[in-house]
């Protein structure tokens, strides 16, 4: 291709499961994440589950194990087998263990996806697909001091011990995914839900609220919503997997509680915060399959990378999107005329991915967005994102090269790496 062979440096991106190359100007400066050093092993974490066990003994008559689903996989085939047999080994019958997947309000996996992500294991052992619709599966529990309902499913509040398996991750207004959000979101009553995701907006200031962003969660009002939560239903033992930027499990820690959340969020940030400046023109990937399966998980790393760019810049976002939105209370916000009315409406009544609406609607304010990406253009347009193609960023990006006072940065994988931000931790 002509274009890369005018600039000396490019960089590979993916792009769902492929790879694409792009030229990297001169000027531009390339965002990349702390990869962290692969400590885990299995006997490494056969080690850590005994000295835990040993410590900490569980009742193991009718134990439930609480997973993630396929956007966000956390070594499942090859450590998930380690997990039961150290459990059966201290007394617990394979036939009385359940695993439930915390699906929140994403759709149900298929059988097939499901023997991919948690490997022979799903055959064997009872899962159970959580449906956050389905009221008769929940207890009521009272609410959190901020509102939301407290609903549990009862499988949860009736079993012997919970534990919880899953990967740390930013997440773009609840600070940190993972750990406690297994069981709530991931294991919520779809109301519920949407009462603490209605934290997201301030009535008082017609805006997002503040500090409701990833990696804080010191004064972040959703957040510090969901530790309460968790104060009425914790884990017994919670297993918070860290990735590198190809989602490869590099550690895998065992521990119990808040404090333990907290330190693996810890480890998260020191690899996946920066505390890098604002450019003009800022080219990023998802990280490719899954984090780019459709627009709601794009959104998350569209989210990350926008706070990379100045006022009035542009983004350019490789994001397949092979399963579309992947949401169908999305795109309707985006008939209603105007952020206000949208504002006005979901503060009356938090539905589904108003929230994701309404932050896709304040970074256009701000800046343009170009998608890379299988979304039609019909959709493209109805949500205000630009549609290009490779070679365009590719020319783009060479022209650029002739334009030294325009600022570039280069992020691999927006779905890691976030700006440090001081306000809260």
């Amino acid at each position: 291709m002509t274009n890369l062979q005018q600039t000396k440096k490019t960089v590979q991106l993916n792009y769902g499961q492929e790879l694409v190359q792009a030229p990297i100007p001169g000027q531009a400066k390339n965002l990349a994440l702390r990869e962290p050093v692969k400590n885990i092993t299995p006997a490494i974490f056969q080690k850590r589950l005994t000295s835990f066990l040993q410590t900490t003994p569980l009742d193991l008559t009718c134990p439930v194990l609480v997973v993630a689903d396929k956007t966000r996989l956390c070594g499942y085939p090859q450590y998930l087998p380690i997990l039961i047999k150290e459990l059966e080994a201290r007394g617990m019958n394979h036939e009385d263990l359940t695993i439930i997947i915390a699906y929140g309000t994403h759709p149900r996996q298929s059988d097939e996806e499901c023997l991919s992500c948690y490997g022979d294991i799903y055959n064997t052992v009872t899962f159970i697909h959580h449906d956050c619709r389905d009221m008769n599966i929940f207890t009521e529990m009272g609410f959190t001091s901020r509102g939301t309902p407290l609903r549990f499913r009862r499988d949860l509040l009736e079993a012997s011990a919970i534990i919880t398996m899953g990967p740390i991750c930013h997440h773009y207004f609840a600070g940190y995914g993972g750990g406690r959000k297994l069981i709530f979101p991931g294991c919520g009553e779809r109301e519920a839900i949407y009462a603490n995701h209605g934290l997201f907006l301030d009535s008082t200031t017609n805006s997002l609220t503040t500090l409701c962003q990833p990696g804080i969660l010191k004064g972040n009002l959703l957040a510090e919503d969901l530790f309460e939560v968790e104060e009425t239903l914790v884990a017994d033992l919670s297993l918070h997997g860290i990735l590198d930027s190809h989602g490869t499990l590099c550690d895998l820690l065992v521990g119990q509680g808040k404090n333990d959340f907290l330190h693996a969020c810890a480890r998260h940030g020191e690899n996946c915060e920066t505390p890098a400046e604002k450019f003009h023109t800022v080219v990023t990937s998802c990280g490719g399959y899954p984090k780019d399966i459709n627009f709601i998980q794009s959104h998350k790393a569209m989210h990350n990378a926008a706070m990379f760019v100045e006022d009035g810049g542009l983004l350019l976002m490789y994001a397949e999107c092979r399963e579309g939105i992947g949401s169908e209370t999305f795109l309707p916000w985006f008939e209603k005329g105007s952020f206000e009315a949208s504002f006005k409406e979901l503060s009356c009544s938090y539905e589904g991915n108003g929230g994701t609406a309404l932050a896709m609607m304040t970074k256009l304010q701000r800046i343009r967005i170009g998608m890379i990406t299988q979304l039609e253009d019909c959709t493209c347009k109805r949500i205000g994102v630009e549609r290009w193609n490779h070679n365009q960023v590719c020319d783009h990006l060479t022209g650029l090269e002739l334009e030294r006072d325009t600022t570039i940065a280069i992020i691999p994988n927006s779905s890691l790496l976030v700006q440090r931000n001081e306000e809260g931790n």
